[in-house]
């Protein structure tokens, strides 16, 4: 008996489900003929030209911040521990790499990528007829290249040899313009100390981040020419970075390093040095989810207009179906049937013309920006697939808006419904 009526259930789930949409693919087929014609490819085309827009705007968004990520942290990590010092001056005091949380940090922080040691130092490059101030940025062979190779503009990267620190420094394109450098070239380099020290320093690379902060000051050098500058014992350099798995755990990961570091430490993450970078980037983030509400929003109240229209038309079918007996619930899913009909029709055409306008952005480069406002040349696109199924899934939720307009059905009277004109 009770496979019997499990039978029969489904079985009349079935029938009731071909019903409904046999009915309200019947009313589709007649929309030339009326005035919801017109209404249904409205809500067709506002639907789609909204999930459209945002499908672009999230994928801009996502393009910015990952790309903007991308270039702060081919140059810092997301997380700089140094030895504490009270003032501002580029002057570091020596940390050394015999600690806890240097050489353990893979079997105590699983949330950390790498960590490696950096060092600063201030110079001044001067050519013959140019003075330039510069900061070098010591990096040694744990430094991980391919964070940085993106930038890379012209030359090679850095080569660290066994015996002796290298002379081979990397510029940026900015610094090369102003003193009319290139690869190959050679440069002195002098550095304010007790006694002064001049270094002539060989040219091997060229990059580009579009970056004022890091191309108007930043060259790379081997960590070991700073050491031997500064007297320093090959155990000794000026900090750690520290690079994590995933950006959105840096507050937890944060604590995590803080366990670890000695008591003379102190730690600095990215997004508090460079906060104005950051600000900008969570201000866009805050404009583009308002943008997302309104844009829903208005998706609502068309989708309930366009839903009370499509019934008001139907009004004399409404009163036919209820004569011959069927139920209120029966008529409601018939239109609900015709609501699903046309919002999925609309997502279709949306996620084309989205998918389509990234697409074309994404390969042929069409809109350009100006790198000094920007930090980069052209609008970027993010493919962020799990956001792009979230607008949809939000998008499909108006389906639940149109049961609104629906609960008008159950007040149709039979006898004034099939006299309505």
């Amino acid at each position: 008996m009770k496979k019997t009526a499990k039978k029969n259930f489904f079985a009349n789930l079935s029938y009731n489900t071909w019903l409904y949409n046999f009915v309200s693919a019947r009313l589709a087929q007649g929309k030339d003929k009326a005035f919801s014609g017109i209404i249904t490819r409205i809500a067709i085309a506002s639907i789609s030209i909204g999930l459209a827009i945002l499908i672009v705007a999230f994928g801009v968004l996502e393009g910015f911040r990952n790309t903007i990520h991308d270039k702060i942290f081919s140059f810092v990590g997301h997380i700089q521990v140094t030895q504490f010092n009270s003032g501002n001056s580029y002057k570091e005091k020596p940390i050394n790499t015999n600690t806890r949380l240097f050489k353990n940090y893979k079997n105590t922080l699983p949330n950390v990528e790498t960590l490696h040691a950096f060092s600063m130092k201030p110079g001044i490059f001067k050519t013959s007829d140019e003075v330039m101030g510069v900061l070098l940025k010591g990096i040694g062979t744990d430094y991980t290249q391919s964070k940085f190779t993106k930038n890379m503009v012209k030359g090679r990267f850095l080569k660290f040899p066994k015996d002796k620190a290298s002379k081979e420094l990397i510029i940026s394109q900015k610094i090369a313009h102003k003193l009319h450098l290139k690869v190959n070239d050679s440069i002195y380099v002098y550095f304010v100390q007790d006694p002064p020290a001049i270094r002539k320093l060989h040219i091997v690379g060229i990059y580009e981040s579009g970056m004022e902060e890091f191309d108007e000051k930043f060259v790379l050098s081997d960590i070991r020419l700073i050491q031997k500058l500064n007297r320093w014992a090959d155990t000794l350099v000026g900090g750690y970075e520290v690079f994590i798995n995933d950006f959105r755990r840096l507050d937890s990961v944060q604590k995590e390093v803080f366990e670890e570091m000695e008591y003379d430490m102190q730690m600095q993450t990215t997004p508090r040095k460079y906060e104005e970078i950051f600000d900008w980037l969570t201000l866009l983030n805050t404009n583009v989810k308002i943008f997302l509400w309104l844009i829903l929003i208005v998706a609502c109240f068309n989708m309930i207009s366009i839903f009370l229209i499509m019934i008001m038309e139907r009004i004399n079918m409404i009163g036919v179906l209820k004569a011959i007996g069927a139920t209120n619930s029966q008529i409601k899913s018939i239109f609900l049937m015709r609501g699903i009909r046309l919002i999925f029709r609309g997502m279709l055409i949306g996620n084309l013309v989205g998918l389509g306008i990234c697409a074309l952005q994404y390969y042929l480069h069409l809109i350009p920006l100006d790198p000094e406002n920007y930090y980069m040349d052209t609008v970027p696109i993010d493919w962020n697939w799990g956001v792009i199924l979230t607008l949809n899934l939000l998008i499909f939720a108006l389906i639940l808006v149109i049961l609104i307009p629906a609960t008008f059905i159950s007040t149709v009277r039979p006898i004034k419904a099939i006299r309505f004109d």
